[in-house]
């Protein structure tokens, strides 16, 4: 049971990872690259050393990774958002939607006023 809990968490981190480097590579302006890289990598990394320390055992590696999980938990925000900053802080263009057209007016029958 906990192998297969294991390689779970393992999968489901590695597949957060992989949704973090297609927001990497996808989404159009430095803070919305920098908010999916620092969500989706921070949990993937999370439950991987969760799936690795229920596969090595409690005994072997378990303050290690506890003291790994609470140091990506706490480094990988705090970096997604310093690299928020520093966009602001240069200035750097967001991105902005296509401004919506108004629709066209319908031709219907009129109100009475």
């Amino acid at each position: 049971m906990t192998d297969l809990l294991a390689s779970w968490l393992l999968l489901f981190g590695a597949a957060f990872i992989l949704i973090a480097a297609v927001g990497a590579v996808r989404l159009p302006d430095v803070l919305c690259r920098s908010h999916a890289v620092a969500k989706a990598s921070t949990l993937g990394i999370f439950s991987m050393l969760l799936g690795l320390w229920l596969e090595l055992g409690t005994e072997a590696v378990g303050l290690k990774i506890i003291l790994a999980i609470l140091f990506q938990v706490t480094t990988i925000p705090a970096a997604g958002h310093l690299v928020s900053l520093l966009a602001k802080q240069k200035d750097l263009p967001r991105w902005r939607p296509a401004p919506r057209q108004a629709p066209p007016p319908t031709s219907g029958p009129s109100r009475p006023a």
